[in-house]
């Protein structure tokens, strides 16, 4: 683990051969909520010794239909993904949309979240490096993983040297995605930490429902891949009760699911390292 993660990560104790894990709800969906998630997950990762990022989006800017959820406000989400992370001693991530969004969001996360649709947009990764804030892209569907050194760049000659990328699969038709894991080692040749969405790469967009598919029970799998190709994190979105989620249920893990899964992916890493 290099010295970036392990400055993040000095609060949790951990085993630095295992990957770290960025877990929480799609969104801030109430009060409560992701107190109870990061509960469930910070005691999860302290006894297998995964180091723990927590993420809500305090906004949803991407939405299928007009109609569907997309927060509570904006000010008092991300003052409860501030205080969930004081409260369990978790850095913090959430996504931000536009170059006024970086600063704002800056004051109450430890890194900042860029969406795979917006990985190009340079007026964004310039203000989200001038935060100094750990910036994680996400590469977009459309993009490969050789090609996300541009994003890379436009971070660094910004002079935030602090860059994560996240594989989440590329677009395959109109309503499928396909994860290529050849990304993953492209883009630990961009010398940053590199992590696998395990979710979103399950997603099964633009369906004619106006709501976005999924195929959850694939995150195993998806998970087991990246490991094995050497992911230094993993990227899980979970709900208690994912049918009732006000955003992305079709794709997140099941809550009482993720400790069984960890434990498989804890071993896993021990076998490959």
């Amino acid at each position: 683990m290099n010295n970036n993660l392990q400055e993040l990560f000095k609060k949790q104790h951990y085993n630095k051969n295992n990957f770290f894990l960025i877990a929480g709800p799609c969104v801030v969906e109430n009060d409560q909520m992701p107190f109870d998630i990061a509960e469930k997950v910070s005691g999860i990762c302290k006894k297998l010794q995964i180091p723990y990022i927590f993420k809500a989006s305090y906004r949803k800017a991407n939405r299928t239909s007009a109609g569907s959820f997309t927060g509570i406000g904006d000010e008092k989400a991300l003052e409860l993904i501030r205080a969930v992370g004081e409260k369990f001693n978790l850095p913090v991530t959430t996504d931000i949309h536009t170059a006024q969004e970086a600063a704002i969001a800056a004051n109450y996360v430890d890194i900042l979240q860029i969406p795979a649709f917006l990985c190009r947009q340079t007026d964004l990764l310039q203000a989200a490096a001038a935060t100094g804030k750990i910036v994680n892209v996400k590469k977009g569907q459309f993009v490969s993983g050789p090609s996300m050194k541009f994003a890379v760049d436009k971070i660094k000659l910004a002079g935030n040297d602090f860059v994560w990328l996240t594989e989440r699969g590329n677009s395959f038709g109109y309503q499928d995605l396909i994860v290529d894991y050849r990304n993953i080692t492209w883009m630990k040749e961009h010398f940053v930490p590199v992590v696998m969405d395990c979710t979103h790469s399950l997603q099964q967009p633009n369906q004619t429902t106006g709501v976005t598919g999924g195929n959850p029970q694939l995150i195993e799998t998806i998970a087991k891949a990246a490991i094995a190709t050497g992911a230094d994190g993993l990227f899980i979105e979970t709900h208690p009760n994912p049918a009732v989620a006000k955003s992305d249920g079709a794709n997140m893990l099941q809550l009482d699911l993720l400790e069984p899964l960890l434990e498989k992916l804890v071993k896993l890493r021990a076998a490959v390292s």
